[in-house]
């Protein structure tokens, strides 16, 4: 390249040297063609020494000409820094907006460009819109109950690892060692960097929640229609269960409390529209406070605690208010709801089976049964449609066979 310049140079001098005579009309075209040449080659040496630079490679030369050359580079470097533009100049609503847009991997790609971006990436009120959207209708207080005291459990875990427990002594053994073989400055530096890469999401955020959630590592409870995949002794229930998600089949596992002489028991590829979150906050072995006894009608839509057993814990199975035995069922003459027993029917059993219709008193409701027809608990009253709707879908094909 060197000897290629000199020779273009030499051209150039000895060519001014020359008398001046009339030139032949291509001269001109020639000497435009030059001064292109000139334009191309100046461009590209430019570019070649730039590309050359930032590699790191080092050319001998005079170190005046290289003190030139570096100054010369590192004002087109910030030339060109200052023209460039980044998504952090746009107006703070504007990139509140963006970001709002994003889905929830985006928004974990963007976290991962910087610190601002992570700070920003991770706030609480862009992920709220996502859990409500994927997760509201099977979270529910006692997931985020769960949830909390898991939180609890990691910062607990956290500053006994502080003080002293767990890894901490090989840690400290590991700085020890390395500090020996590199400067304790670059040690620190990069060992704050690593804390800061794996502080990615708060654990209290809702982004750790909502990831959490995603990778199926955060076992929630929750109730599974007609457990067992759709067993004939669940059918039309709803059983307490933890559930974990599986995002490659976009399904769930759920793991029921063991309860008699039956241990804990899986079941995989549980469906969305199978799973719910609690609608009461009442534990599973306990009897659920009625409220709404004086309020059921002929007709209306109930869900009711039921148990094989004592040592079983509640379902809630879905059934309907019936009439009395003395009622013609006449809406003009009847009386059902002034009665102190209520009817339940569960249709989906062949009529004649003691399975198919039952009674409880309105007056000091209390679990009422025996040992062989189960114990029947608390009712609620379906108000929403939106309830009666998913147990109408769940309805069996077939009258069940007790």
């Amino acid at each position: 390249m060197l000897f290629f310049l000199i020779s273009c140079l030499s051209f150039v001098l000895l060519s001014k040297s020359l008398p001046l005579k009339p030139l032949p009309p291509w001269a001109s075209e020639m000497r435009l063609l030059s001064l292109w040449f000139w334009n191309e080659l100046s461009c590209f040496s430019v570019s070649w020494l730039r590309k050359r630079w930032f590699s790191g490679v080092l050319f001998e030369i005079p170190s005046a000409m290289s003190m030139k050359r570096k100054s010369f580079s590192t004002k087109v470097e910030n030339v060109e820094e200052s023209e460039e533009s980044s998504v952090l100049d746009l107006p703070e609503l504007a990139l509140e907006c963006i970001l709002g847009k994003l889905h929830p991997e985006e928004l974990c790609n963007m976290a991962a460009v910087c610190s601002s971006l992570r700070d920003r990436c991770r706030s609480d009120h862009l992920w709220k819109r996502h859990m409500e959207e994927k997760w509201s209708r099977v979270i529910g207080p006692a997931a985020d109950r769960e949830w909390q005291w898991r939180i609890a459990c990691r910062k607990d875990l956290g500053v006994s690892e502080r003080c002293g427990g767990g890894g901490g002594g090989g840690r400290k053994h590991l700085v020890k060692s390395l500090s020996c073989a590199w400067p304790l400055s670059w040690i620190k530096s990069k060992m704050e960097n690593c804390s800061k890469q794996t502080s990615y999401s708060p654990a209290d955020s809702i982004m750790s929640l909502y990831l959490s959630l995603e990778n199926g590592k955060f076992w929630f409870p929750a109730q599974v229609y007609n457990r067992e995949n759709g067993h004939v002794g669940f059918m039309l229930s709803c059983y307490d269960a933890e559930v974990s998600y599986d995002s490659h089949t976009d399904t769930f596992h759920a793991r029921y409390p063991p309860h008699g002489r039956r241990t804990i028991v899986m079941e995989q590829g549980v469906q969305w529209q199978r799973l719910r979150a609690p609608p009461v906050d009442t534990p599973s072995h306990d009897l659920h406070v009625s409220d709404c006894l004086y309020d059921l009608h002929p007709g209306d839509h109930i869900e009711i605690q039921w148990r094989r057993n004592k040592e079983f814990p509640y379902g809630w199975w879905y059934g309907v208010i019936g009439h009395l035995e003395t009622c013609n069922g006449d809406e003009n003459l009847c009386h059902c709801h002034a009665s102190e027993t209520v009817i339940l029917e569960f249709n989906q059993y062949t009529p004649g089976s003691r399975w198919r219709r039952s009674s409880i008193s309105r007056k000091n409701h209390r679990e009422e049964g025996n040992e062989a027809d189960g114990f029947y608990g608390g009712i609620r009253k379906l108000y929403k449609e939106e309830e009666i709707a998913i147990w109408r879908q769940l309805w069996p094909t077939d009258v069940l066979e007790p």
